[in-house]
């Protein structure tokens, strides 16, 4: 999805909530992988859906916002004998995963015990985990699992206005902007900015 594309969907959803719900979400994944002794960003999915497009952009944004670490290393659920090796990281590496490192959970559906379990693994040893998962009415009981592990969360509805796949090309654009500077700290950078006026006297 392009950045035009991006811009008239935050466009429609503006006065929503949906858009600072996500941007609230981008910026904890952006400050877990910003912050002193930050380790990688693991990305994973369930057993049914691996989150190629997210896993893309996020690269893509990392790249753009020259925030390296944005840019995830995909876990597979299966790895096929010939992946190439980017594409051959298995579940063990929630096991390796340690304090710094960031976990990013994507999940329409419920998680499977198995990757709840590596998911409470790399949790218990340290790492940052965020979870975005498709709760809806009838699937928010079979979440609450990943919902109780995840120290960050972002649920997406399952209405018409608030699809999954938008979810994450929201995420991944929002996930790669800088965060909007605090007000006094803006006016003291212009203060030690400004240019010195010559006296009169």
């Amino acid at each position: 999805m392009d950045a035009v594309r991006v811009s008239a969907l935050r466009e429609r959803l503006a006065g929503s909530g949906w858009l600072e719900a996500v941007g609230g979400f981008a910026g904890e994944l952006r400050q877990a992988v910003s912050r002193r002794g930050a380790g990688e960003l693991l990305l994973v999915g369930t057993e049914a859906y691996e989150p190629w497009h997210l896993a893309a952009h996020l690269k893509d944004e990392a790249a753009w916002s020259d925030v390296p670490r944005l840019a995830p290393t995909l876990l597979r659920h299966r790895v096929p004998a010939q992946a190439p090796a980017h594409l051959a990281h298995g579940l063990g590496r929630l096991a390796e995963a340690g304090r710094g490192a960031t976990v990013l959970v994507v999940a329409p559906t419920a998680a499977g015990a198995t990757l709840l379990e590596r998911v409470h693994d790399a949790r218990r040893h340290g790492a940052a985990v965020l979870a975005l998962d498709g709760a809806g009415p009838g699937e928010a009981a079979g979440l609450a699992d990943l919902a109780g592990l995840a120290h960050q969360r972002l649920a997406v509805g399952t209405a018409e206005e608030e699809p999954f796949d938008l979810a994450q090309h929201l995420l991944s654009a929002a996930a790669g902007q800088r965060p909007a500077r605090r007000p006094l700290l803006d006016r003291l950078a212009a203060l030690l900015t400004a240019q010195p006026t010559a006296s009169r006297w």
